[in-house]
């Protein structure tokens, strides 16, 4: 017998299957110990007694597991669906509205597809983002309205895509898991998984100057130019990279499409990463922590760096920004000077391969600055 109690671990994983269809077993460790959820997994897949406080209880399965190897999933059981009720009102019609009425495509383009926004979900959830559709502010496009949740929240291409027929045209092709939206700002989310970004240069432009519209309408966001692109590892991040500078088309290059391409692993640090992300204005007030004032660029001159302080151009890659990133690599290849960039100490891997070895790496905390944040905003 199990006991279906709000906040529970398997009551978090049957409403992450109401948002995301299917879930990786791969990638259970999002969710919680690797161990744990797997056992969790298995008791929930087995015909038992399921008691719902306030409710009758129901006997009967709760998850199935279906797949092989990577492609592995769980999903919900077809004699649990009514569960989705007792938890919200409006659970089961999302659900089924979302996911077939129950009938998944078996092809691997559609399974990796669900996969890749069951992570990127699990992952913003791990950051305390609101992520449960049926729980968000209605998207509109008919005014200028802050129609968005002041606290961060995690919109899916899917349903970005329901707001009206044009949107569906713009995004049919799209990569982009979602949008998420914090105080004053707006990042398309991508998750690459453990393999290279496959980018639709054109599609994902125009589907970036559709997010640019909604953002505009929903919460007065004026230019959407960052991304969050989500991936297993810092290799995934580096493979990333290099790939770019292969391309023969550079205009469809990640970097040509958005300004800024925060990469945020498929881990604890990444979610860590999310956090500090989505914090009004965190990148002026990163800056402030790091910089003086008389020593800011404040974005002058062609090189890209923060800071020149005692002969060194200074770059702060704590953002992940792999975009910048690629243009401080490019231009210090003709600039003369001395270097540093500032990382965490999981960043060092990725840049000292990346980067020349004259380059210094600084390393700093990450709970130091959010340490540092919570501070300044009187947090205990």
């Amino acid at each position: 017998m199990l006991t279906l109690r709000p906040g529970s671990l398997a009551y978090r994983l049957i409403s992450m299957l109401s948002v995301t269809g299917e879930y990786p077993i791969h990638s259970l460790h999002l969710l919680g110990n690797p161990r744990v959820m797997r056992d969790l997994v298995r008791r929930m897949s087995e015909p038992q007694l399921v008691r719902l406080p306030g409710a009758d209880s129901v006997q009967t399965k709760l998850v199935q597991i279906s797949g092989k190897g990577a492609a592995k999933s769980v999903r919900l059981y077809r004699g649990a669906l009514p569960i989705l009720e007792w938890m919200h009102p409006d659970a089961f019609d999302y659900y089924m509205a979302s996911f077939w009425s129950h009938r998944f495509p078996g092809d691997a383009a559609h399974r990796d597809r669900n996969h890749r926004v069951a992570e990127a979900t699990a992952l913003c959830a791990q950051s305390e983002i609101e992520i449960v559709p049926y729980l968000l502010p209605a998207l509109q496009m008919e005014s200028i309205q802050h129609t968005v949740s002041e606290r961060p929240s995690l919109y899916l291409a899917r349903d970005l895509k329901k707001i009206n027929a044009s949107e569906q045209n713009k995004t049919m092709f799209t990569r982009t898991v979602g949008a998420l939206f914090y105080p004053g700002g707006c990042y398309a989310i991508y998750n690459t998984r453990s393999s290279i970004m496959k980018w639709s240069g054109m599609g994902e432009f125009k589907s970036r100057l559709s997010l640019q519209e909604i953002a505009r309408l929903n919460a007065g966001i004026e230019i959407v130019d960052s991304a969050v692109l989500m991936g297993e590892s810092e290799m995934t991040a580096m493979d990333t990279l290099l790939e770019s500078e292969r391309t023969h088309r550079p205009e469809f290059r990640f970097d040509s499409i958005y300004q800024h391409v925060h990469f945020v692993p498929l881990n604890e640090f990444g979610a860590s990463l999310l956090r500090l992300f989505t914090i009004q204005n965190w990148n002026n007030r990163l800056m402030d922590l790091l910089f003086d004032a008389d020593v800011r660029s404040y974005g002058r001159g062609t090189l890209e760096y923060d800071a020149y302080i005692d002969g060194k151009y200074v770059l702060s890659h704590l953002d992940g920004d792999l975009a910048r990133l690629i243009r401080f690599r490019e231009a210090i290849r003709i600039q003369n000077g001395v270097f540093e960039v500032l990382c965490f100490p999981e960043q060092m891997q990725l840049l000292r391969e990346y980067l020349p070895p004259e380059v210094t790496l600084k390393v700093i905390s990450l709970n130091a600055v959010l340490d540092q944040f919570h501070r300044e905003e009187g947090c205990p």
